[in-house]
């Protein structure tokens, strides 16, 4: 405990960023479980459902079953409906832009967990590298054994601050690293949705295809 007020009183200037580092990752750890947890959809079953509508050729419904899945998967389906009933000739580009604008709003804030991951530790290290320094210099010019006994103490409290900005690291890329595997979750979901429409798209234009081919041989 005197070691982590020695510290504070010594290394507020470097232990000051590493708090407002954990801070952030705190908020941005709440912030996105929250908005995950929110958006959090059995996509398997408004996939049977959108297969039944599509096979009718009932977008009524399908846009209905986009509505009640609700969260950013249930927009990425209404969008396709919408580009489905428009233009199935570019469906795959422009569902491609729609899940990127999804996929950029699930990755929001969580470059800063992995900045603060990459810079936390140098900033601890930072802290300790120079406290030790100046120790170095009392320990120069120090000739009593309470007074060396006293540097070492210093030395000590100073590498509270790379544990600090360890622990604020280590934190940071756990959730990350989640984070990220959290988003891919939602982007393989995008590609099952893909390709759902895509397989009605393909299925018109193949007759289309064969009635232009008999066409011609005619």
């Amino acid at each position: 405990m005197e070691l982590l007020i020695e510290a504070i009183k010594m290394d507020w200037w470097i232990l000051l960023p590493i708090f407002l580092c954990s801070i952030l990752v705190l908020g941005v750890v709440i912030s996105k479980w929250s908005y995950y947890q929110k958006n959090q959809r059995d996509i398997t079953l408004y996939m049977r459902e959108l297969n039944r509508d599509l096979s009718k050729n009932d977008m009524s419904a399908a846009q209905n079953t986009a509505i009640r899945c609700g969260g950013v998967v249930g927009e990425v389906i209404e969008e396709a409906v919408r580009i489905f009933s428009e233009q199935k000739s570019g469906f795959s580009r422009s569902f491609d832009i729609s899940a990127a604008l999804a996929t950029r709003k699930l990755e929001s804030h969580l470059t800063i967990l992995g900045t603060i991951g990459g810079v936390a530790p140098f900033l601890g290290l930072l802290g300790t590298v120079t406290r030790i320094l100046f120790t170095f210099k009392e320990m120069a010019g120090s000739s009593q054994m309470g007074q060396a006994a006293d540097v070492m103490s210093g030395i000590g409290s100073a590498l509270i601050a790379t544990a600090l900005g360890l622990g604020v690291a280590i934190v940071a890329v756990i959730f990350f690293n989640s984070f990220q595997s959290i988003v891919k979750h939602y982007e393989d979901d995008f590609q099952l949705i893909k390709l759902l429409f895509l397989s009605f798209v393909d299925g018109e234009a193949e007759p289309q295809q064969k009635y232009t081919s008999a066409k011609v041989n005619l």
